[in-house]
């Protein structure tokens, strides 16, 4: 896209309206009466459009956990063409079996540059995972990088797609509607929603967490009471807006791992009214309510989850998505940083902005853009010069604001892609970010 494309979406961005809330039965139109009353299917629908139900979910899931929305569009979803398989590039997805879950920890720096040209869709590189796609458990880590906007549209048949943009804005345009996406924002694509991404920069990166289970939710807040974490009302849906366009439109479909593709003869983001919960939307990381300790020691990191996956093991999640916010330490008698540990869960991490309080930063450090993984039970925590600062600090209170970091957190190994085995901007010398912690013991 050229700056003038970039300056047009922007200025679309900034002029959005959004309805609010999760997991709400959210409704849209963007012409008044498109949208039935009383009845979801009616022998004919208004407007001349077509019914169809989206369901993100069997349609006998429990209420609590049931997904869909109505859309009524200008043309049925079903006319298409025959779906033809594509290369996938860099994008790839379980089960993961190329190479050996590693027990070592990893990091990375950025990726490289892309070359001109490169969409959203053809920078998604793909890190590793762990599950079955084609049994919607388990889940992948993806970054991505691009120089382009989309002219195609993409949907993703094996799982949600949650967006945490690092550097450059995105205007995603779904079947609901539009959202901005900029950094320090996340976005979620539920499964099966099409969309185009748009770039707000010249150019953009970040990271996708691909969640094949079940649906991301607000956490349960326990005796933490009915208020904290991420606060439903932030949690920003789109308003129906659609687009009413004939000619060759490219739209790609990710099922069980693999890209297809069809042409159409018609834009498919053209759903004119909406009604249901199956919905996109974003979120603002520096809304989150963070709860800590008034006391002393550290809370588990847990404390910090924005999202939750669950599995069929209350507790236990098939990913959770977790960010470190702006926050006050006041603790007593307390090292502050995030404690030494080894963990059942398999932990990815990423830098959005600044610096990270347990980790050093700076070159061949822990860098926005960069990630992180530390497997099930791998010993980690707060590196040598971070622990010596931190263990002679004067225990006044300080606010931890020049930074913001978050954590894709999945009960199962994340095992890698080769490249991302093999990449160059894997750092060899990792573990010795812990060499130098010397013995004290005495007796």
């Amino acid at each position: 896209m050229s700056g003038r494309g970039n300056e047009q979406a922007r200025k679309t961005a900034e002029a959005l309206v959004y309805s609010s809330g999760f997991g709400n039965e959210h409704s849209s139109e963007a012409v008044p009466g498109a949208l039935p009353q009383g009845r979801n299917s009616p022998q004919r629908a208004p407007l001349g459009l077509y019914a169809e139900q989206l369901s993100g979910s069997a349609f006998t899931e429990p209420r609590r956990h049931n997904r869909r929305s109505w859309l009524y569009r200008i043309r049925p979803s079903a006319a298409h063409p025959p779906f033809t398989p594509v290369a996938g590039g860099a994008l790839r997805g379980a089960p993961f079996t190329e190479t050996v879950p590693d027990p070592n920890r990893l990091r990375w720096n950025p990726l490289p540059e892309p070359a001109p040209g490169t969409d959203f869709l053809a920078g998604l590189w793909t890190l590793g995972g762990n599950g079955d796609a084609t049994q919607r458990a388990g889940m992948a880590v993806h970054l991505y990088h691009a120089t382009s906007s989309m002219d195609r549209v993409f949907s993703d048949s094996d799982g949600e797609l949650l967006i945490v943009p690092e550097r450059g804005g995105l205007l995603l345009r779904t079947e609901f509607g539009l959202l901005r996406a900029e950094p320090g924002h996340m976005a979620l694509i539920p499964r099966g929603v099409r969309f185009r991404v748009e770039l707000l920069d010249a150019t953009a990166r970040g990271y996708v967490c691909e969640n094949y289970g079940q649906p991301f939710v607000l956490p349960d807040l326990g005796p933490i009471g009915a208020n904290g974490l991420a606060n439903a009302r932030d949690f920003l849906a789109p308003v129906a807006a659609y687009e009413d366009t004939e000619g060759p439109v490219e739209v790609v479909n990710k099922f069980c791992g693999n890209l297809w593709s069809a042409t159409y003869d018609h834009s498919p983001l053209d759903v004119v009214a909406w009604h249901g919960n199956h919905v996109p939307y974003v979120y603002d990381l520096r809304r989150f309510n963070v709860i800590g300790s008034v006391s002393y020691d550290h809370p588990d990191p847990s404390i910090f989850t924005v999202l939750t996956s669950p599995s069929d093991t209350p507790g236990l999640a098939g990913v959770d998505f977790v960010v470190f916010a702006p926050r006050w330490l006041v603790g007593e008698d307390t090292f502050r940083p995030p404690y030494f540990h080894r963990n059942v869960m398999s932990e990815y991490m990423g830098l959005i902005e600044g610096a990270y309080d347990a980790k050093t930063a700076g070159e061949g450090g822990f860098v926005p853009g960069g990630g992180s993984l530390h497997n099930m039970m791998s010993a980690h925590g707060p590196d040598r010069e971070t622990f010596d600062r931190a263990s002679a600090a004067e225990l006044t209170p300080h606010k931890v604001d020049d930074g913001l970091a978050f954590m894709f957190e999945t009960r199962w190994p994340v095992t890698l892609t080769p490249q991302a085995a093999e990449a160059d901007h894997l750092q060899s010398g990792y573990d010795g970010v812990w060499q130098g912690l010397e013995r004290h013991f005495s007796r």
